[in-house]
């Protein structure tokens, strides 16, 4: 399920495209947020509830992953290779660790959650822990912060417009590959 704020695999700005991905993923996540308060209060339409998880599982699983991958293995490594040696390879090195720390922390939160969830999405009742739900929202709101006023405004300082054409296309390939193979 590709959503409009996933990393557009065709535009020419693909440090503005990962922006982008934050926001439309902040919005999901405050959604996942309602739905764990909706649980909590009880009386939701079990339809509404069962709709609900079976997008966030599927958003999550097809864009919030996905968008982790390409940062590790697109936007870290173009940044790290574009990188001055010294001050400014270590930063980057520095921050990139962070994030992908970050990224499994935010991960490892959604698998305490994903099998309530899985529960939902098929009518079935189950608890969803609105504290991990809390900290999951939270830990992203703040990787997210992180990201757009630490390390974006680094890569764009960076990578010059050659090295962005390039990141550009690393991600087009990788999104058209993944469409070929979805045929397969």
């Amino acid at each position: 399920m590709a959503d409009q704020h996933a990393t557009a695999p065709n535009s020419a700005d693909p440090l503005r495209d990962f922006s982008r991905s934050h926001a439309g993923i902040l919005i999901r996540l405050e959604q996942l947020r309602e739905l764990a308060a909706r649980l909590g209060q009880g009386g939701a339409e079990r339809r509404v509830l069962r709709e609900r998880a079976q997008d966030i599982l599927s958003f999550f699983r097809e864009t919030v992953i996905e968008h982790h991958a390409e940062e590790e293995a697109a936007l870290f490594p173009a940044v790290a290779r574009s990188a001055a040696a010294g001050d400014e390879a270590a930063l980057v090195a520095s921050l990139a660790a962070r994030l992908t720390r970050e990224h499994r922390q935010i991960e490892d939160d959604w698998k305490a959650i994903e099998p309530a969830l899985v529960r939902l999405s098929r009518g079935r009742g189950a608890d969803l822990d609105a504290g991990i739900v809390a900290r999951l929202c939270d830990r992203y709101a703040a990787h997210a912060q992180f990201e757009e006023t630490g390390f974006l405004p680094l890569a764009a300082r960076i990578l010059d417009p050659d090295d962005q054409a390039s990141l550009a296309l690393a991600l087009h390939l990788r999104h058209s590959l993944d469409r070929v193979l979805g045929f397969l």
